[in-house]
Formats: structure tokens, sequence, C-alpha cells
């Protein structure tokens, strides 16, 4: 993996739990905006708007350069509209870089010939 793919995903998964984070932010807002007088869903929602289309656009460029299946990039953008799928998909992109780096020092240290 370049270093430029590596990038790439790892924007992807930083900004992945604070978009979910926000997300379950955004549903207490409209929640206690219901049933209380507290409305910070005008803010919290700016918030989660900026976090979200930030998120897009790190996963167009992560399913560039990464040369992902169809599937693969589907389920990361179906995780980024799920209240808790940031998470889940933060965990996956750490266990794949972690997979790549563990790949390219077998390939650096000869054990593996791909």
């Amino acid at each position: 993996m370049d270093l430029k793919t590596a990038s790439a995903l790892r924007r992807l998964r930083l900004i992945s739990a604070p978009e979910a984070t926000s997300f379950l932010l955004l549903i207490t807002c409209s929640i206690l905006k219901r049933t209380t007088e507290f409305n910070a869903v005008p803010a919290m929602g700016m918030v989660h708007g900026f976090l979200f289309l930030t998120y897009v656009i790190f996963w167009v460029d992560a399913w560039k350069r990464a040369k992902w299946e169809t599937k693969t990039a589907v389920l990361y953008f179906v995780l980024s509209v799920l209240p808790l799928g940031g998470f889940f998909a933060d965990r996956k992109l750490r266990r794949e870089a972690e997979a790549s780096v563990m790949a390219a020092r077998a390939r650096k240290e000869g054990v593996v010939g791909a």
C-alpha cells in the first residue's frame, strides 16, 4: 500500500468516530427538543452536517485510492448513515491498516513472496 492510500484510509478512520458521535448527539438533541425546552438541534445539525460531508469526501478518496470493490465501498457508506456505524467503520479500518502493515513487514523481511 502506498503512502497516499494509507493516508486516505487513515483520514477516513479518524473522521468516522467523531461523525458517529455527532450523529448520536444530534439524535439526543432531537429527543430533548421534543421533550423539553432545550433546542440544540440547529447547532448540532450544522456540526453533524459538516462531519458527515467530510466523511463522504474522505470516503470517496479512500474508495478511489484503495480501489475497493463496490461492495466494500457501499458497506463503508452504509456504516456512515447508521447511528453506531461510524464506530464499526473505525474498527474495521483499523484492522485493515494493521493487516496491511503486517503484510508490508513480511514482504520486506522476505517472509512472503507477494
